[in-house]
């Protein structure tokens, strides 16, 4: 399989079904392109093409996953493209497994010759498949409902590097009890990417902001004075004591 199969094959099963002219924009290649190697992968039953898009044969990751790839898609996207503008060529990054990261993860394929520490196998399949870039998987034993490693092994390798950013995401954002998640382990990882970084982006997008209501209880880390929280929208005066204005950056195009 060429490497534009695999990208391909990649996109399809995370998202379940993505149109042409998305692939053509993600890898940077022209529609015609992307329909002529799609015809083999077709013939060989690996993705089933229908009008102007292609439907998965496989199921690569459970439901939960692409569900949360698919909810708020054009949010992400912004928020994506907006992180990607922040990451110079040649940048060290740690990224989380959260969805939003997964659309960062496309973004910053525009960029060359990045460092990369991943706890998340799509994120590392993603960015290890760009030329120039060097990507550390951190775990070796994966969850099955997201493909994200949290074994001792995914610690160790993140504390044996350093970073210029730090790329998370949360559950939920609270006014006062700040950026939430709901396991354990996740803030664990957040921890340990921030404590290599120089600098954390927090991607966020408007509807994980709520005072009221259910809310994960587990608190990740507060921000640095120099870290930055990317929002498809600002989230209002009612987060002002937890985001300084300094801090937001608002995607363009919402």
């Amino acid at each position: 399989m060429s490497k534009h199969e695999q990208e391909i094959l990649s996109l399809v099963n995370l998202r379940g079904t993505i149109t042409v002219v998305e692939l053509a924009q993600t890898l940077d290649v022209s529609d015609q392109t992307i329909r002529r190697i799609v015809k083999p992968m077709e013939e060989r039953g690996v993705v089933r093409k229908v009008h102007g898009a292609l439907i998965s044969t496989q199921e690569v990751m459970d439901p939960p996953f692409l569900a949360r790839m698919n909810k708020n898609r054009a949010a992400k996207v912004a928020i994506a493209n907006c992180v990607a503008e922040l990451v110079q060529d040649g940048s060290s990054l740690a990224i989380d497994t959260g969805s939003t990261s997964g659309y960062v993860a496309q973004a910053l394929r525009r960029r060359k010759n990045l460092t990369i520490v991943t706890n998340s196998a799509y994120i590392a399949s993603t960015l290890s498949m760009v030329e120039g870039n060097r990507v550390f998987m951190a775990g070796t034993q994966l969850r099955n409902h997201d493909g994200a490693a949290f074994d001792r092994a995914a610690f160790d390798v993140i504390a044996s590097l350093t970073v210029e950013h730090a790329i998370l995401s949360a559950s939920s954002v609270h006014p006062t009890r700040g950026f939430l998640a709901f396991d354990q382990c996740e803030i664990d990882i957040a921890r340990a990417m921030i404590d290599i970084s120089a600098r954390t982006v927090m991607a966020v997008d408007a509807t994980k902001f709520s005072a009221s209501g259910s809310l994960p209880s587990l608190r990740m880390p507060e921000l640095r004075a120099n870290d930055v929280v990317v929002v498809d929208q600002s989230p209002g005066a009612a987060f002002s004591d937890l985001i300084d204005p300094k801090q937001l950056v608002v995607a363009a195009g919402q």
